[in-house]
């Protein structure tokens, strides 16, 4: 009996809803922080259709995977046929190709919805594969102000609950984004905190039961399907429709037939895609409309090739999360959280310098003259990673050069050298 009683509340726990109101995290209609990355880096990421201020439809964010820029993951399919049927849109790439921080690359998810938006007046669908099939929940979670901006979030295997692939691949050194989307990741947990989705905002999860990197994805209880939060929601696996459809990961975010069907089915209609809207002749088909039989093949193998080889910055553990995810996260004016672990930053200094600069991620913040100089301060610096520099001249003209990081506000152990 004690064994069926402990089953059964294994069974619970491992059924309990995915999206906790959790008080640890930020509550969901708190305002979303500053974005750290210039705007210039966040306008050079984002490239539009040509036509995209004329046209008179909604426009469509493109979001590519890990791994992928915007070229491969879209130029040679969805690009050319959203120009087609004269749908403007934007395709975003993000730094190292989406191998980097997930969080960093929420910030031009944010900074795209907005831009589209204004430059439209109209409500921004967001189309994306992969990781950016979940990115762009980490938008509208943590930056609410964007959710009235959006109508639709279309994802191709997007990870929203992680990957157990990714959690066996990552026992050791892996990069960023695949830290994070391990099923078990922090970022995964801080993504799902409160609801999944929001009210006024459709989101088609399409997956596919051959999927050998997001999983498990065999039912709408896997990684891809989403269930809580007041949006519409419609899960839906290509074999639904086509049972003998072959995609895996890489072929449904990139030409696989159905996917795009019931994507535009959902581009089209009010609400989530209606399964039951795809004419049953897609499933004859070898590939969807804007690829071309003559260069598609091609397109394809480089920009499987480019997935594949691409890299980014790697780590023995999860990157930390930003503040601004959690309910303790203090701000200042600009929302940037100040280091409070650390108290003002003093360098002391032992012997006689007469001269000492500090740089703050390669910029001077101090430049000060004595005659004997015991110490120099520094401001709380903004929760992050820093490399502090330091360079002090003694009397004799010797110099030294003292080196820490900043991680999270925690200071590091000097990293001393003379020269």
């Amino acid at each position: 009996m004690r064994r069926l009683v402990l089953a059964v509340l294994i069974t619970l726990v491992c059924a309990a809803p995915a999206a906790a109101a959790d008080p640890a995290y930020a509550p969901p209609d708190r305002a979303g922080p500053a974005l750290d990355v210039p705007t210039a880096k966040l306008a050079q990421a984002l490239e539009c259709s040509p036509k995209f201020d004329s046209e008179s439809k909604p426009p469509v964010l493109l979001i590519p995977g890990t791994g992928a820029n915007a070229h491969d993951n879209f130029s040679w399919n969805y690009e050319p046929q959203f120009d087609k049927l004269g749908i403007p849109w934007c395709a975003v790439t993000f730094p190292y190709n989406g191998n980097g921080d997930i969080q960093v690359n929420g910030e031009y998810i944010t900074y795209a919805i907005r831009t589209m938006h204004a430059r439209t007046g109209r409500k921004v669908s967001m189309v994306g594969h992969s990781q950016g099939g979940m990115v762009g929940r980490w938008a509208l979670r943590f930056w609410p102000d964007t959710r009235p901006m959006v109508d639709d979030v279309i994802g191709f295997a997007g990870s929203n609950h992680g990957s157990k692939q990714a959690g066996v691949s990552c026992m050791q050194k892996c990069i960023y984004a695949d830290w994070q989307q391990s099923f078990e990741s922090n970022f995964i947990r801080a993504l799902n905190s409160f609801a999944e989705t929001w009210s006024g905002i459709s989101y088609t999860n399409i997956y596919t039961h051959n999927d050998e990197i997001v999983t498990p994805n065999s039912d709408d209880t896997g990684s891809s399907s989403l269930h809580t939060g007041a949006g519409a929601i419609r899960n839906v696996a290509v074999q639904d429709i086509c049972p003998t459809d072959a995609s895996e990961h890489f072929l449904i975010g990139t030409i696989d037939p159905v996917a795009y069907a019931l994507a535009y089915d959902a581009l089209t209609h009010p609400g989530p895609a209606d399964p039951a809207r795809v004419d049953l002749t897609t499933c004859a088909q070898p590939y969807m409309p804007g690829v071309d039989p003559a260069t598609g093949p091609a397109a394809g193998l480089q920009a499987f090739y480019d997935d594949e080889s691409s890299t980014g910055p790697e780590s023995t553990q999860e990157p930390p999360l930003a503040c601004y995810v959690f309910a303790s996260c203090r701000t200042s004016a600009s929302n940037r959280r100040l280091c409070s672990k650390t108290r003002r930053i003093r360098f002391r200094f032992h012997g006689h310098f007469v001269h000492v600069k500090v740089y703050v991620d390669g910029k001077r913040v101090r430049n000060k003259h004595g005659h004997r100089i015991r110490s120099v301060k520094l401001g709380r610096l903004t929760a992050g990673r820093h490399t502090i520099r330091v360079v002090s001249v003694a009397a004799s003209g010797r110099r030294h050069v003292s080196v820490r990081k900043v991680r999270d506000c925690k200071l590091t152990k000097p990293h001393t050298r003379r020269g």
